[in-house]
């Protein structure tokens, strides 16, 4: 069998390289502007590592604020240069106004100006040296899917459009009842006793199994795929692959037995998590409530001129375990924007003012959630409130939807700040799997991914 094999890194493990090479490089760049003659700001020694920590610390929090960690910025070259300008300034700022934690500021502006330089070059060079290489062509893993004739197509978008270094490249037909057979743009059909061959040849690195009919995998595909499992072939089953890629659970590809792959996550009846979560969010609410204090002449004169109505509005939303509440926000639409009765809210909808949509671009239209917050109705971070009569109709639709009611809704949470506005019952079910991932590895780590994706979709202005 041709063991040459590609080399392909997985979607973590390229976020994990751009992350420590992102602090390489720049420590890099620093160790090589320190041999210049006069240059004393930065200098490595035992004494002063906490430099280096705090340095590196920096460097991933506003990388991941201005998404320099999303795979498909840290592919595009213009995409690549705006983070990179925005990470790098920041980070020098913040770096610069932390002297505590950082070197004390030098009595030249040139040495200032040097460190910034050098800063972005390194930073930029590394990123160009992964657009250039580890983002290419090069580095495409081969996929074989064994499925059901009828699949490939919605199976092969669905992972494609997530990681496009991953390409599937043939399947093999499991359903025992359908004769004829298709190819689907690139993907070939492969017969089973071909199998072994077409891997070799096509220098396949994983085979994935999505066949909802067991009877479709027959002793012989049985027995060839066991072959390639011994030969050192990666097989996994569709739904782990799917969740690992795309970050979302794939409810579509299961059926109502969804304990057997469902293990809810261990921080929601984890009273120490809980804990330290209320009490940040408590923080938090002060603090969001505040700032909306402070805003709220300025939103108060928007009203008048353009919004010509009431300041806020309530609305009844689904709470935890299926308690309705009322939920507060700034008014963005139009007097009786639901005369005719509810219908979902879209991408141009004529409903809202030009001034609401200011107010959802940078949601500033939710800042009077801190008060639901506040009194327990809500959390910071969890699936987004719905309203009763969509959530009737979705759950007659969708099995698994009254799921999302197990935790408190959320200000923010895993769909909103990876898909975009549902507008219709289809986009529902794409939301609902964001949050039943979230739901299943809610975590702190998770939460702050989530709050940092909120914070560039408020500084990028892709509210709604």
């Amino acid at each position: 069998m041709n063991n040459s094999k590609k080399m392909h890194f997985e979607i973590s493990e390229r976020k994990v390289l751009l992350r420590i090479f992102d602090v390489l490089f720049v420590l890099l760049g620093l160790c090589c502007l320190g041999l210049i003659p006069g240059f004393n700001y930065f200098q490595f020694s035992l004494n002063n590592y906490y430099w280096i920590i705090v340095l590196a610390i920096y460097i991933n929090v506003f990388g991941a604020i201005f998404e320099m960690y999303n795979l498909q910025v840290a592919s595009d070259h213009f995409q690549v240069l705006r983070s990179t300008i925005l990470t790098a300034t920041v980070t020098v700022i913040f770096y610069l106004l932390t002297p505590v934690f950082s070197p004390q500021l030098p009595d030249s502006r040139l040495q200032l100006l040097l460190f910034y330089i050098i800063f972005f070059l390194s930073l930029y060079i590394w990123r160009m040296i992964y657009v250039r290489f580890l983002a290419s062509n090069r580095f495409v893993q081969n996929v074989l899917l064994v499925c059901d004739r009828e699949q490939v197509e919605e199976l092969v978008l669905g992972l494609e459009s997530v990681d496009p270094h991953y390409r599937i490249i043939g399947y093999v037909n499991s359903d025992s009842y359908s004769a004829s057979d298709f190819e689907y743009q690139y993907v070939e059909h492969v017969n089973v006793e071909d199998l072994t061959l077409f891997v070799a040849k096509k220098s396949i690195s994983e085979i994935i199994v999505a066949s909802q009919k067991t009877d479709g995998i027959t002793t012989d595909l049985y027995h060839q795929l066991l072959y390639l499992l011994e030969s050192g072939k990666s097989i996994r089953e569709y739904t782990q692959v799917y969740e690992s890629k795309t970050q979302r659970i794939p409810v579509q590809y299961i059926s109502r037995d969804f304990y057997r792959f469902f293990p809810f996550s261990r921080s929601n009846h984890n009273k120490l998590y809980l804990s330290f979560i209320r009490l940040l969010e408590i923080i938090l609410s002060i603090i969001g409530l505040s700032i909306g204090l402070v805003l709220i002449p300025i939103i108060l004169l928007g009203n008048i001129f353009w919004n010509e109505g009431k300041l806020f509005y309530t609305q009844e939303r689904v709470g935890k375990d299926g308690i309705a509440f009322k939920i507060i926000k700034f008014r963005t639409m139009v007097k009786n924007a639901e005369k005719h009765g509810a219908v979902f809210a879209t991408t141009n909808d004529t409903r809202i003012t030009k001034f609401g949509k200011f107010l959802r671009k940078t949601r500033i239209d939710e800042f009077p959630q801190f008060i639901n917050i506040l009194k327990g109705d809500m959390a910071v971070i969890g699936p987004r409130p719905e309203r009763p009569e969509f959530v009737a109709k979705i759950a007659e639709i969708m099995p698994f939807y009254e799921t999302r009611h197990i935790i408190k809704p959320g200000l923010t949470g895993w769909a909103q700040v990876n898909f975009s506005y549902g507008e219709k019952l289809e986009d529902s079910l794409i939301k609902l799997q964001y949050d039943l991932y979230y739901i299943k590895h809610r975590s702190i780590y998770l939460d702050l991914d989530v709050a940092f994706r909120t914070i560039s979709t408020v500084l990028f202005y892709r509210g709604q």
